[in-house]
Order: C-alpha cells, then sequence, then structure tokens
C-alpha cells in the first residue's frame, strides 16, 4: 500500500518531483525521461506510467532555463517512435505464435479481421492513440498482432510521435509557468487526461450515430 501511495503522490505532484530529479541527477535527466517514455509508449506491461502529463512538466522546466526545451522534444519524440516500433514489433511476433493453430480459440480468422480494419483505419488509429493514455500503449501492439504492413505502420507512428512530443512538451514550455496553472498543476494533469480522452468519445459517437 505504501508503494502504491508513493506513485500516486509522484503521479498527481508531478510537478515537484521532476523537479527534484532535476536537481539531483542533472543531465542524467534526459535519460530518465527517455526510458519512462520508452517504457510507457514500448512495454504493453507499463501503460501506467506518466506521459502527457510527464512532457507538458517537462515543457515547463525547459522554459525555466534548468533543461534544453529542443533536447528534451528530440530525445522524447524518438523514445516515443522508437517504443512504439518495438511494441508493434513484438505484438507482430506474440501474432504469429499465437495464431499458430495451437490455440483453439484463436481463428486465423480473427488475425484476418483485424489486419482489414488496421488497413482501413490504421493511420488514423496510431495517431489518434498516441493522445490516450492507456490505449497509446496497446495500439502498436495490435497493430503488430494484426500484421498491419510496417511501411504504413512506421509512417503514422512518426507522424504521432512527433505529434506527441511537440505538442504537449511546447504546450507545457508556453503555458507551463503562467501562475494560475503552475498552482493548480495537479487539475491541470486532469483536465489534459480528459481533453486526452475526448476523439476516442467522439469516434465512438459518430460511429454510433452512423449505425
Amino acid at each position: 500500500m505504501e508503494l502504491i501511495g508513493r506513485f500516486i503522490d509522484i503521479f498527481l505532484h508531478l510537478d515537484k518531483n521532476l523537479q527534484n530529479i532535476i536537481l539531483e541527477y542533472g543531465a542524467w535527466t534526459y535519460i530518465i525521461l527517455f526510458i519512462v517514455i520508452f517504457c510507457e509508449t514500448g512495454l504493453v506491461v507499463t501503460p501506467f506510467l506518466p506521459g502527457d502529463s510527464l512532457l507538458f512538466a517537462a515543457g515547463a522546466f525547459a522554459s525555466t532555463g534548468v533543461i534544453d526545451v529542443w533536447a528534451c522534444f528530440s530525445l522524447i519524440a524518438v523514445a516515443a517512435i522508437l517504443g512504439d516500433t518495438v511494441n508493434y514489433s513484438a505484438g507482430s511476433f506474440i501474432g504469429a505464435k499465437a495464431f499458430s493453430g495451437k490455440v483453439r480459440f484463436l481463428k486465423k480468422e480473427y488475425l484476418d479481421r483485424t489486419h482489414a480494419f488496421y488497413e482501413k483505419y490504421g493511420g488514423k488509429t496510431i495517431i489518434f492513440a498516441r493522445f490516450v493514455p492507456i490505449i497509446r500503449t496497446f495500439a502498436p501492439f495490435v497493430a503488430g498482432i494484426g500484421n498491419m504492413t510496417y511501411r504504413y505502420f512506421i509512417s503514422f507512428n512518426v507522424i504521432g510521435g512527433l505529434l506527441w512530443s511537440l505538442i504537449f512538451i511546447f504546450g507545457g514550455y508556453l503555458f507551463g509557468n503562467i501562475p494560475f496553472i503552475k498552482n493548480n498543476f495537479t487539475i491541470v494533469i486532469f483536465v489534459i487526461i480528459a481533453i486526452s480522452l475526448m476523439p476516442p468519445v467522439i469516434e465512438y459517437l459518430k460511429n454510433r450515430k452512423n449505425k
């Protein structure tokens, strides 16, 4: 329980914790940010790691000059793109094993349907997923399982990774030190999460209306 409480505290007071990390580790902060973002996007077992809020906080601290905004953006963008690529590869590898016919309820037709879905909607899915916590971690894995064409995947992976890093890091850089935002950072984190969840909700409502 103490460990869970510590994690929640880190998440809810991300600005203060990141400041301590910067003061304690200095230039190593870039590596820490790289590892966290890589794990959050690249490992299916770590979707709970901070993503959007961490980028926003990093941008806010970059505006004070304690870390370089362009170095931060470059490393995080690479971590995000590389993470999704690893996640896709894992899904592709596991997918081939899972649908080998040895597991009775995993039928080949399920794989074919997933492949067809991503061929039709994959680009939009991969880009939108970047801005949705949890879904961001699983989208490339499912794309790999569905054997989504790699050239098709990597192009949207790069676009999504760059847009995600750009919007949140420079959003924090431009707005993170406004007094109201700085004094209500916890509320801002929840607002960011709420906004992140809006695209799939809107898409769901549109599809439901069309049906």
